[in-house]
């Protein structure tokens, strides 16, 4: 273990989630089996949720990570050989509220009671407090449609969410215990009484803390993770029709909250209705971003009005969008996340994304895992997103699965639109850490017809430089002349021309593309190189028709 990283890791972390780590694993799991509280009468129905994509494949078979499995001994509900984050999946039950989940019912139903026979109170990763809580949302969602649980699934509900109320996360914070909460505030309207209600005010305290802290003025998630965003996103929606249901107290600031939140993530949002894939993010884990807005609207929530013109800048979250002619141009000037909670960002400051003409085009590399290994590292380093590295170095210390150690600092960001023209700048600090470096400036110029891209590096000796773009797998490098590269869609059509600065030396390399956890497409990546003295002022060009 690396003292400086270990150091630089820990000095961020918040005291209860040192002390709450050591509490978490050492106190021994005891939960009453006891009968559960009484069920609630139901005021009215809730109004219909957003819909996730069908895991089930039959009665044992299930595709979570576009990865496939069966479930065939108990035993598999916790195989070692199989990644965690399947493992979770298998426990969450997303399928009782997926697609078409009505014509799965009796599945369903089996699944439960499978699920509570071979997986007794405390024992193996289904009582961890995140599936925990998942399975607790999920269960009771099943019932909107009007199909009661079993009596036994009801008595599991009462012991899970027991279970629940002592092992918050508090050490790991973040949308781990928004979930806890979410979970907590759903049982205690689903059941009633004393013990129903200590559910509830427990979940409603913490929310209490949680919510302003973790909803930024700006609408979007303190991890800057448009996935995680999208996920707590539909909690909330999720809360507020349960609330609506049950006839409990409506929570008008979540509402507003909300309508922050939608207007983000209409504005991380490509041309073609999908996230932008900043710090760890792949699509399909939300609900498509088209059924959270049609389910807001259901509860006679929309998003925040906008009109910011071309550029709009989403301030606290640090993210900026420009609208330019037919170009759509996502900028991160973010900082990783809280400085406590950094385990879902990537060394990827002063990176983009772009679409032109409702297409991607330039893109960050994505997230396919997060087991630890060399694929981890690799998607989570500065050299997969569409910035500057430095030396080989990433502009932020990732490591492991989750682990950030020194970060980079983003300073003197503004945007501004003259005419025709939107000028967005920032720089960061990143690289500072090491002798003989200073800030990284970049600045972007997107125009009706083009991008240009200028990025400044202070310091002094002799540095080695990369300027990295990474194309869609649809976009392909045809031939170039000098450092000026064609770029056709597969289709055949010219996307536009990518001219390098003079200084960089050009190479065409191979990459993937991980839109998905599980998934990696064959793509390209453009590379700049420049070995050479600092300072130095480089300037790359995007052109189109």
């Amino acid at each position: 273990m690396n003292p400086s990283r270990l150091y630089h890791t820990v000095r961020h972390l918040k005291p209860i989630q040192i002390y709450g780590r050591v509490l978490h694993h050492c106190r021994a799991p005891h939960v009453s089996r006891g009968a559960p509280p009484p069920l609630r009468r139901s005021l009215r129905p809730p109004a219909d949720a957003a819909v996730h994509r069908p895991s089930m494949r039959g009665p044992t078979e299930f595709r979570f990570l576009n990865a496939s499995g069966t479930l065939t001994a108990s035993s598999d509900w916790n195989d070692p050989a199989v990644p965690k984050l399947w493992l979770y999946n298998l426990h969450y039950f997303d399928d009782l509220g997926a697609e078409d989940a009505v014509e799965r019912r009796a599945w369903h139903r089996q699944l439960i009671d499978r699920w509570i026979t071979e997986n007794p109170p405390t024992r193996g990763v289904g009582w961890d407090p995140y599936p925990t809580s998942l399975r607790i949302i999920n269960w009771i969602k099943s019932t909107w449609r009007g199909e009661p649980l079993s009596s036994r699934a009801d008595h599991s509900l009462g012991v899970q969410a027991r279970h629940l109320q002592r092992r918050m996360e508090r050490h790991l914070l973040g949308n781990h215990l928004f979930a806890n909460a979410q979970a907590l505030v759903f049982a205690g309207l689903y059941f009633e009484g004393p013990e129903a209600d200590a559910f509830l005010a427990q979940g409603l305290e913490t929310l209490a803390q949680e919510i302003p802290e973790q909803i930024l003025p700006d609408g979007g998630h303190f991890e800057r993770s448009p996935m995680y965003h999208a996920l707590v996103l539909e909690g909330m929606l999720d809360l507020i029709n349960w609330m609506m249901a049950r006839g409990a107290q409506d929570r008008f600031v979540w509402r507003e909250q909300v309508c922050r939140m939608l207007r983000w993530l209409e504005t991380l949002s490509h041309p073609d209705g999908e996230i932008v894939l900043f710090n760890d993010a792949a699509i399909g884990i939300a609900p498509p971003c088209e059924a959270l807005f049609e389910y807001a609207g259901r509860l006679g929530i929309s998003p925040a009005a906008d009109d910011s013109g071309p550029i709009r800048r989403l301030g606290e979250t640090g993210y900026v969008r420009v609208d330019q002619g037919p170009a759509v141009a996502f900028l991160d000037l973010a900082p990783l996340g809280p400085d406590y909670l950094p385990a879902h960002g990537h060394a990827d400051t002063l990176g983009f994304e772009l679409s032109l003409r409702g297409r991607r085009v330039l893109v960050d590399s994505g997230t396919s895992v997060y087991e630890p290994g060399p694929d981890r590292i690799r998607q989570r380093g500065t050299a997969s997103h569409n910035t500057v590295r430095i030396d080989g170095e990433d502009s932020s210390e990732v490591w492991g699965s989750f682990r950030v150690a020194r970060r980079a600092r983003v300073s003197e960001v503004s945007a501004s639109t003259e005419g025709s023209v939107s000028l967005v700048q920032g720089a960061h600090d990143g690289y500072t850490r090491r002798h003989g470096r200073g800030l990284h400036h970049r600045c972007w110029e997107l125009r009706a017809d083009r991008m240009t891209i200028r990025d400044r590096i202070e310091g002094r000796g002799v540095h080695e430089i990369e300027v990295a773009f990474h194309l869609h797998p649809e976009i392909e490098p045809c031939g170039h002349q000098g450092r000026e590269i064609e770029l056709r869609h597969r289709d055949g059509g010219v996307v536009g021309h990518l001219a390098l600065d003079e200084e960089l030396e050009l190479a065409i390399e191979p990459s993937t593309y991980h839109p998905e956890f599980g998934l990696g497409l064959p793509s390209h990546k453009i590379v700049g190189y420049r070995r050479g003295p600092l300072p130095c002022t480089l300037s790359c060009t995007l052109r189109w028709s």
